[in-house]
């Protein structure tokens, strides 16, 4: 039994990788994942990737703070030290828009910034998983799950027709900077 945990199909060109991703789905072999240098418009949709659910985590966490500071705001200034001044409201909502505002905020960034590195484990001081190391500056990667009941010679027939330059047989799932 062969070693091969994934196979790479490396192109140069953004638009030929597209064409080895259509090629691969109309032969029905499961893509693990696609690495590229820079954003491709409409390759999260050929690839079935679902839309982030991390705008719910930013109104969850933004909620939190909105209600964190205007619960502390109205303890302080209503049940544990109330002053009178010029025979104002001891609670005056206008006053605390923009402090309630800024807490809001504060919340709903540091929280979407830990719930991105949460669920992506990008901790700080882990090394990045990545298939090619080339996948981060000039080329573009497709790994396919070598696992499968596909034989691999059809999978690298099929890659070097789409225009891949290299087709590589990995046995480890990822590569180190080490």
């Amino acid at each position: 039994m062969s070693s091969t945990k994934f196979i790479l199909g490396v192109f140069d060109d953004p638009d030929e990788m597209m064409h080895g991703i259509d090629k691969l789905q109309k032969n029905s072999i499961p893509i693990y994942d696609v690495y590229t240098p820079m954003p491709i418009h409409g390759i999260d949709a050929k690839l079935g990737i679902k839309d982030s659910r991390l705008g719910y985590a930013a109104f969850m966490f933004g909620c939190m703070g909105g209600t964190t500071i205007f619960t502390l705001v109205y303890y302080f200034l209503v049940h544990d030290w109330p002053m009178n001044i010029g025979g104002k409201n001891y609670f005056a909502i206008p006053d605390f828009i923009p402090v309630t505002f800024e807490w809001t905020v504060l919340f709903a960034s540091f929280g979407m910034a830990f719930t991105f590195f949460f669920a992506t484990h990008l901790f700080p001081g882990r090394a990045p998983r990545v298939m090619d190391l080339r996948a981060t500056n000039d080329k573009f990667v497709i790994a396919i799950d070598a696992k499968g009941n596909v034989p691999h010679e059809d999978i690298d027939s099929i890659l070097k027709e789409a225009g891949a330059v290299e087709v590589k047989h990995n046995d480890r799932k990822y590569v180190s900077y080490e």
